[in-house]
């Protein structure tokens, strides 16, 4: 009876908290798991400054995006059409932005994910192997079928699920490991490694944790939730779960990778790379682990990817968001063959993905600046006007995104 009780405390705290899940959910997919298996290999823990201050700002951005889709009733591009003279302009750049960004990541993530379920047959069924062709078009053509007959609440049950699963199989890899304390604390101490590529991998630890997409979908899946003024601390908190369990998510992968291919003098090539080396450290069980919880990131993600465009096309135009409705089911039947991109690409998913989130990076200011705006305009906030303290947060975002920017923008040169 103790126990059921227990259980029962637990899903109703994982539901007052379910924006924060959702975005959980979508941050932490394969494109965090490959950029931070990428960083914690070839750099160490070294970087883990990066991912921190990433994840501050992310926490600082949630909370403003929160209150002013709270305060002012209305979805953050609705907002920038209705309160800049361009605003339009901006919206529609956003948009289109994050749509290219969002389908260079689905290309990535199902090509990981295929990648990781064709080594666990493999291992499971004594060197069996199936085209990766055909486990996309069983995840995709599920992923239609699921979205087909469900609804945002649904979606919010099966994201805690994977999101659950995905952070207990980190954690135990990361215990089998013991990776060093030391070297964690001193990852904290930024410094920017002088060898080819450094640039682009803290461009792609911005973009992967502090994307503008999650901002943009923070507003969205807010309002969805149906929260309104009243519930501005619950938002708060919210938003500080999802950065917080961010951040120890990330940070587990970073240092697995770090505890496995960068002592081994090793670079990866391929998320299944991850699971070959450590099969030996921890056995078969450890791969097995390993696979679920970069599948369930990695599934976890596909999710709010596919809704991204037709969310974004009724967030811009003040309509209500219907996924149900033909125009959505022809845009999400539309992504989903994207994510068929690497079966006839050359270039790996882990590079595909790197990429992806560096150009997610220079979006960032984008979403930055007119927030910092919105949420200090007397018209919108009315008397919930950003205090000093998240004023100070917001410029600093500002200024570290338009740093992170300048960064992709040398790594793509």
């Amino acid at each position: 009876m103790t126990e059921n009780k227990l259980i029962k405390k637990m899903l109703i705290g994982l539901s007052a908290v379910g924006p924060g899940l959702f975005l959980i959910g979508y941050n932490i997919g394969t494109g965090s798991v490959t950029t931070m298996a990428i960083t914690g290999a070839e750099h160490g823990m070294s970087l883990f400054w990066a991912l921190v201050l990433s994840c501050i700002f992310t926490y600082v951005l949630m909370l403003a995006y929160g209150k002013v889709t709270l305060v002012s009733g209305q979805t953050a591009l609705f907002n920038f059409k209705k309160e800049f003279k361009w605003g339009w302009v901006l919206a529609i750049y956003i948009i289109i932005a994050l749509i290219i960004g969002e389908l260079l990541a689905l290309i990535g993530v199902m090509g990981i994910v295929a990648d990781l379920i064709q080594e666990g047959v493999r291992l499971a069924f004594g060197g069996v192997i199936i085209n990766t062709g055909w486990i996309i078009l069983f995840f995709a053509s599920f992923i239609y079928l699921f979205i087909w007959r469900g609804s945002y609440k649904l979606f919010e049950k099966v994201l805690t699920v994977l999101v659950v699963l995905m952070g207990l199989s980190f954690i135990v890899v990361f215990f089998m490991l013991k990776p060093s304390i030391s070297a964690i604390t001193e990852g904290l101490i930024p410094s920017i490694p002088n060898t080819p590529g450094a640039l682009g991998l803290i461009a792609a630890i911005t973009g992967t944790t502090c994307s503008a997409a999650v901002f943009i979908m923070r507003s969205i899946v807010v309002s969805e939730k149906g929260w309104g003024i009243n519930d501005l601390e619950t938002e708060k908190k919210d938003a500080f779960v999802s950065a917080t369990m961010m951040l120890i998510l990330s940070g587990i992968i970073m240092a697995v990778a770090a505890g496995t291919l960068h002592v081994s003098g090793l670079s990866l090539e391929n998320t299944v790379d991850m699971i070959s080396l450590f099969e030996p450290i921890g056995g078969k069980l450890a791969a097995f682990i390993l696979i679920i919880g970069i599948a369930g990131a990695g599934l976890s993600t596909i999710f709010p990817i596919v809704l991204i465009a037709p969310w974004l096309l009724s967030d811009y135009s003040g309509e209500p968001r219907n996924i149900h409705s033909t125009k959505s089911r022809v845009l999400i039947f539309i992504g989903l063959i994207f994510a068929f991109g690497t079966v006839f690409l050359e270039e790996r998913p882990p590079a595909l993905m790197v990429f992806s989130q560096a150009f997610q990076a220079c979006i960032l200011p984008a979403v930055a600046i007119p927030i910092f705006i919105l949420i200090n305009k007397k018209s919108v906030m009315k008397d919930h006007q950003a205090k000093i303290g998240l004023n100070i947060g917001i410029a600093a975002v500002i200024l570290f995104s338009l740093l992170t920017s300048w960064f992709a923008i040398l790594e793509f040169l």
